[in-house]
């Protein structure tokens, strides 16, 4: 019997995407579904010349491979994995390699680590980011886990990942589950870049009257630019996409309620547990919540009048101050996330070297960017910044920018127009910025009603203090 290189189990959309992939990379790889008929279509969708077969059997689908076995798995995150590696382990020999390329949570797949390696297997938590198109022909790809296991499949994984400069976008992130820990963050980011962009769109739609013709104009001029990204490219084709039962545009029957699969509130969740503030992420989880609210918002909009919207007086450099205050919000949503990986890399040792996460974010993935280029000059100078707002470099941009962002969010804020993603950038700015916050005043509340204690500015030590015992006349 001919043995393959690889085997994925799933062959939805993503399995199906990544195994063409795979094999018209030169491996030869087996597929396993329950379902025959994605089975059925698996070989027949297969380029010419590659080496595919497809089973609904996974004792034939574990034979068909060769040894030390390489398995990805492609199926939802949660039960659905649990349940494929308790009926693939007894098939399993020592030694074997299991990948979870879904969007697992972390501690999910720590615990998964910790209960394959007792059987002597290798198992590593991997995020892909691409969508379809980029499983098929070049995602972003995040390993983790297993050191041991990873170069034993890295030739394949820097085969079929996307290149940029010629570099392939995937590199070692971590041990355990730092992998599917650098995937959540980027979803968080993502959930965060797309927020900042649709207010963006709003102050230009709403603000100053830009029809979608223009709005295409203004993102394709943007994506020619600095806000060069796959998020301001594919939200610049929106505009343009008409609707087939009305002839109009699409993007306008679109009801404005957002959904969401969890991962960006398990950032926010993460965060807030290894105390790492990322305001504009909680922000845009927040904003798909209220966007839920849809009755709700109808009746209050009935109740409360805001009246209308006073125009800019110069479109064009009202537009070039958006399209700023949109770069300057989006550098910080990166900020926020990439603090939150080195806290993390801490927390769990997970050793998450932040150089290669720009590096291999900045193709193939749903937040690339050509500002991850300058990043990753950034930290290639200096791998150990806590935060990327200390690099000189980036404060040169950052204060060429923000006196458009404090233009932007008091226009918004004047005329009624909700921008909580914009202004939780600003105030995090402002606050990682400033020498003195008012939290002494915080501290000197939660030591007179908890005797919480308080450290002093002038000398060592903790303190506490007898509130309302003295009495100045």
């Amino acid at each position: 019997m001919e043995k393959y290189n690889y085997g994925i189990v799933g062959l939805g959309v993503m399995g199906r995407n990544l195994l063409y992939n795979i094999a018209d990379n030169g491996f030869s790889i087996a597929g396993f579904d329950l379902d025959k008929q994605k089975v059925k279509e698996l070989e027949e969708g297969a380029t010419s010349g590659t080496t595919v077969a497809g089973t609904d059997s996974l004792e034939e689908f574990v034979s068909k491979l060769e040894t030390p076995r390489k398995i990805v798995l492609m199926v939802p995150a949660g039960k659905p994995v649990d349940a494929v590696l308790e009926n693939i382990k007894p098939l399993l020999s020592k030694g074997d390699i299991v990948i979870d390329a879904g969007n697992s949570y972390f501690k999910d797949t720590n615990r998964r680590v910790a209960d394959l390696v007792t059987l002597g297997l290798h198992f590593m938590g991997m995020g892909v980011s691409g969508g379809e198109k980029g499983a098929r022909f070049g995602p972003s790809i995040m390993p983790g886990g297993d050191l041991e296991a990873f170069h034993s499949v890295r030739p394949m994984l820097e085969a079929i990942s996307a290149k940029v400069n010629g570099e392939a976008c995937t590199a070692y992130m971590g041990k355990d589950a730092a992998g599917h820990y650098v995937k959540m963050v980027h979803n968080g980011i993502e959930y965060a870049i797309m927020q900042l962009i649709s207010e963006s769109y709003d102050l230009l739609r709403r603000g100053a009257d830009l029809t979608n013709e223009q709005l295409y104009e203004v993102f394709k001029d943007w994506n020619n630019g600095e806000l060069n990204s796959f998020l301001i490219e594919i939200t610049r084709d929106i505009f343009q996409q008409k609707d087939e039962i009305t002839g109009g545009f699409l993007v306008d029957q679109i009801l404005d309620k957002a959904g969401s699969k969890g991962t960006g509130k398990w950032t926010s969740e993460e965060a807030l547990e290894t105390g790492v503030a990322i305001p504009t992420i909680d922000a845009a989880v927040a904003s798909r919540t209220l966007s839920s609210y849809k009755d709700e918002r109808v009746q209050a909009s009935k109740l409360y009048s805001k009246g209308e919207i006073t125009k800019p007086e110069n479109t064009e450099l009202f537009v070039q101050e958006v399209g700023d205050a949109l770069f300057l919000a989006t550098l910080i949503s990166y900020t926020q996330g990439l603090s939150l990986l080195v806290k993390a890399s801490e927390e769990y040792q997970f050793h998450i070297p932040l150089k290669d996460v720009v590096k291999i974010w900045r193709g193939g993935c749903i937040i690339r960017s050509s500002l991850l280029e300058k990043f990753y000059e950034v930290y290639t100078e200096d791998p150990n910044l806590s935060n990327i707002l200390l690099s000189k470099t980036i404060a040169e941009i950052v204060n060429s920018k923000v006196s458009s962002l404090r233009k932007t969010i008091a226009f918004a804020t004047a005329n009624g127009i909700s921008t909580l993603g914009l202004q939780t950038v600003l105030a995090y700015f402002d606050a990682y910025t400033t020498e003195n916050l008012p939290v002494n005043l915080i501290q000197a509340q939660r030591d007179y009603f908890g005797a919480h204690t308080y450290q002093r500015k002038d000398q060592e030590g903790v303190f506490h203090a007898q509130w309302g015992s003295t009495n100045n006349q």
